[in-house]
């Protein structure tokens, strides 16, 4: 394929934030970690159609290297506010045993599967990864040598500063863990006591003052605004703190409270939730605060500083998105462990089942654990193109899809580009023959532009269970 200008991408951090045109949008609406999205899935996508997808590997690719994503499903304690697949428990004997079913996934998952084991991209998740011991981490990163060819990469994890000392996270820096996520969402104690995460200011300083002084090369703080007794004085108050902690990047994200969805959010005071507008009004508080301090938004929900080598693959027109969110690593396959993780593995997406006991029962009958996922065709590939380079470039290249998957693009997408003719004169998108750009004014909404071009959305309108966009 020949290239194409970039000349629309990330001209400066130029984001407008406008008021009216928010609160039109403000919708809900998928995240696009993956698409088709995964309430898409079908359960006649199983463990026997994930093996055969595993062996055919080697056939489709050339020899790329493997990200692995691990589940860690268990938390000391419940977050009112997570909608994550998770364990509440303070039996830490728990972990054991399930380590022990892990390898024999990743020792099936190798068993079926052809083409390279190189591994330069590992993703610890949960649920709390730090709620393993020390000597368990070390015990899961030599299961994953033994079925893996572990390089040296991009190695994150997800840190909970309550269950993070000093030793756990120099024992994570000689692994070659060199990313961290921590966990912050609100410093303020009256939204802590809320959502019952108690966690002072000065654990999260500790934790993270000791990940640089090991060699972490990146940290990320995860924010939420719209948690229940917020308000703009204290989120200022987070935003302070958390900006002075200088963090490489900082993922906002806004509550998204679905008690028939997610249990414990049943135990959040629907009346100590901010209203639509207080929510309009801590989240330009937040992107305000934060494009002030230096920090360029480089996508949905996501903010980095310059030097971040998200920010440098955004201006390079590199910046990827898969299931675990924004990446600077090209879409290749993603082999999921875990239960609820979500694998990719050519033109395909496959998850997981969600329990600890269907886990262990399917494994000890030497079967995958596959629940479900999906094939996609010809137009879901075309598809998640166009939405992927919504999402990481605010712009999309007409001819260069067109060359990609020789389709006339204009009367391909005619009801799509008809659609987006009303986001155009809400100044949400510019149009022209070549390109589809994102304006600063949109690119907060730029989910609803992405929902423009999905397929399953436009047959199906329900979206009650999706987060807002806003």
């Amino acid at each position: 394929m020949r290239s194409f200008a970039l000349h629309h991408l990330y001209p400066g951090n130029d984001l407008i934030l406008d008021a009216e045109i928010i609160r039109r949008y403000d919708q809900s609406g998928p995240r696009y970690t993956c698409y088709p999205t995964a309430d898409r899935f079908v359960e006649a996508y199983n463990a026997a159609t994930h093996a055969q997808t595993l062996a055919q590997r080697a056939v489709r690719e050339a020899n790329p290297p493997l990200s692995l994503y691990i589940h860690i499903p268990f938390c000391n304690t419940i977050c009112f506010y997570c909608g994550c697949n998770k364990i509440p428990t303070r039996d830490h004997s728990l972990s054991a045993k399930y380590l022990r079913y892990l390898e024999q996934e990743a020792a099936l998952t190798v068993e079926k599967m052809s083409g390279s084991r190189r591994v330069e991209q590992l993703h610890l998740g949960g649920g709390t990864p730090t709620f393993l011991s020390s000597e368990e981490i070390t015990e899961l990163m030599r299961i994953l040598s033994r079925h893996f060819e572990m390089r040296s990469g991009e190695y994150s994890i997800e840190i909970d500063p309550r269950t993070t000392n000093t030793a756990k996270m120099e024992t994570l820096a000689n692994l070659g863990f060199n990313r961290i996520s921590v966990g912050v969402q609100d410093f303020d104690p009256d939204v802590q006591k809320a959502v019952n995460r108690i966690q002072p200011e000065e654990e999260t300083f500790a934790v993270i003052d000791t990940a640089r002084r090991v060699g972490m090369t990146s940290v990320n703080i995860d924010l939420i605004y719209g948690l229940p007794k917020q308000q703009v004085s204290s989120l200022r108050h987070t935003l302070d703190r958390v900006i002075a902690l200088n963090p490489d990047t900082i993922a906002l994200y806004r509550y998204a409270h679905l008690p028939t969805v997610f249990k414990p959010q049943r135990r959040i005071e629907s009346d100590d939730l901010p209203t639509a507008e207080a929510m309009l009004q801590l989240m330009m508080l937040a992107i305000r605060r934060l494009t002030a301090a230096g920090y360029l938004y480089i996508g949905m929900d996501h903010f980095a500083l310059p030097h971040d080598s998200l920010a440098v693959a955004a201006r390079r027109g590199r910046l990827h998105r898969n299931v675990q969110g924004y990446s600077t690593q090209p879409d290749g396959d993603l082999i999921a462990l875990g239960i609820s993780s979500i694998s990719k593995v050519g033109p395909t997406y496959s998850q997981n089942v969600r329990t600890l006991d269907d886990y262990y029962d399917r494994l000890d009958r030497g079967e995958l654990p596959t629940m479900r996922g999906i094939e996609l065709t010809a137009d879901d590939m075309l598809r998640r193109s166009v939405i992927e380079s919504l999402m990481c470039q605010f712009a999309l290249s007409i001819d260069a899809i067109e060359e990609a998957y020789l389709i006339d693009f204009h009367q391909y997408f005619s009801p799509e580009l008809e659609a987006l003719g009303i986001l155009r004169e809400h100044d949400v998108v510019e149009l022209d023959h070549h390109w589809i750009t994102v304006t600063p004014c949109g690119r907060v909404m730029v989910r609803a532009v992405a929902m423009t071009f999905d397929r399953h959305l436009q047959h199906d309108r329900e979206r009650q269970h999706f987060s807002k966009i806003i």
